[in-house]
């Protein structure tokens, strides 16, 4: 992105290379020769420091929003995945299994995951009303994705709140009925409901993977919460 907005000086320095070599052929002093390789090596030069520190933002960019999905992932979306996984037939995934996993073991519960399958369709029901119910973050994160030039994370955040914006519609028409037996009569707005929820838990074992693997201390605090919020749900 940054090399765009110095396209004109990227432009004068081709020109004014092209210029010493019209004279150069023009008068033929070799001089000029090597005044015209001059600007051409200013340009690389750039482009390497240039490459150098977009990698280098690019890296401080997802580290900070590594420590944003921690305080996110522990706080207002713990509701949401301790649901997801409340309602997941396959694999069967624990919390406390996920907080004693090797990493290979993660990485194979993960990729696992992607085949997701859930119990029931009124299973799915609650998770489903937990996207709906986080939609500030969707939108948090949709506003940090524009500002960190992110633009898969922005793509998926646009679709998932056109998803909670449909169920949201339904659930305002029919406060009664539940969503998942309406998605269930439309087979493409029921593998949208399923993808959601598979999205959601496979995020989830990304970042615990990437936590495990990075910041083994924030993965323990992290699963130790979800651990005792599950143990309070249930009354134990």
């Amino acid at each position: 992105m940054t090399r765009f907005k110095h396209i004109e000086f990227y432009i004068g320095l081709v020109g004014a290379s092209l210029v010493f070599l019209v004279l150069e052929h023009l008068t033929h002093w070799e001089f000029l020769y090597h005044l015209a390789a001059v600007p051409f090596e200013i340009l690389i030069a750039v482009f390497v420091v240039e490459h150098f520190l977009e990698q280098r933002e690019t890296k401080e960019k997802r580290r900070q929003l590594m420590y944003i999905k921690s305080y996110l992932f522990r706080s207002e979306l713990r509701p949401l995945f301790l649901a997801d996984f409340a309602a997941l037939k396959f694999p069967a995934i624990t919390m406390a299994e996920i907080r004693t996993a090797s990493l290979e073991t993660l990485r194979v519960m993960r990729k696992d995951a992607e085949t997701a399958e859930f119990t029931s369709l009124e299973a799915m029901e609650p998770a489903i009303m937990e996207y709906v119910k986080a939609e500030p973050v969707w939108h948090g994160f949709k506003e940090r994705a524009m500002t960190f030039n992110f633009e898969g994370i922005f793509q998926d955040m646009i679709a998932l709140l056109h998803f909670t914006g449909d169920v949201k519609l339904f659930k305002e028409k029919f406060p009664r009925r539940l969503f998942v037996h309406e998605a269930a009569k439309r087979p493409e707005l029921l593998a949208r409901a399923r993808k959601v929820m598979t999205d959601g838990i496979t995020s989830f074992l990304d970042y615990a993977i990437e936590l495990k693997e990075k910041q083994p201390g924030m993965f323990e605090e992290m699963m130790t919460d979800y651990i005792l919020s599950m143990e309070i749900q249930e009354g134990q």
